[in-house]
């Protein structure tokens, strides 16, 4: 993307861009939006199959030790940053990310762990760091 004073900003790779219903949804920019939270360590956002809107995000997320967060608060957290429209429909709590020998984090393994529900929706309950560890 180029702002009208020509910055360039790398804003996502093709197919890492999530496409809900004819609109674009950077899965980079809701990745690092999560960051943003105090009690996320790490964040993952990959496209899942909608029927109405074709896809849709789902935030996958690692807790910082001993830091706890819930569905709702991410979701009132991220509305600070996001349009209302790129919140995602699913967030998941995980113990870690895969990541390759380059340490880039490896979607098309959290694409996979979603579709088999290794990975799935959490409820709205608090989620602890250190029991996500155990």
């Amino acid at each position: 993307m180029i702002d009208p004073d020509n910055t360039l900003h790398i804003v996502d790779r093709a197919k890492d861009v999530i496409k809900s219903g004819g609109e674009w949804i950077s899965s980079q920019a809701l990745e690092e939006a999560a960051m943003r939270h105090p009690a996320v360590q790490e964040a993952a956002v990959v496209a899942m199959q909608h029927p109405r809107w074709q896809e849709r995000p789902f935030l996958i997320v690692v807790l910082t030790e001993n830091a706890t967060a819930t569905v709702d608060e991410l979701r009132a957290h991220l509305m600070r940053f996001v349009p209302k429209w790129w919140l995602p429909d699913a967030i998941a709590f995980a113990a870690d990310l895969p990541h390759g020998p380059t340490g880039k984090l490896q979607k098309d393994e959290l694409r996979r762990r979603v579709a088999s529900r290794v990975i799935a929706p959490a409820e709205n309950i608090a989620v602890s760091g250190t029991a996500e560890r155990e």
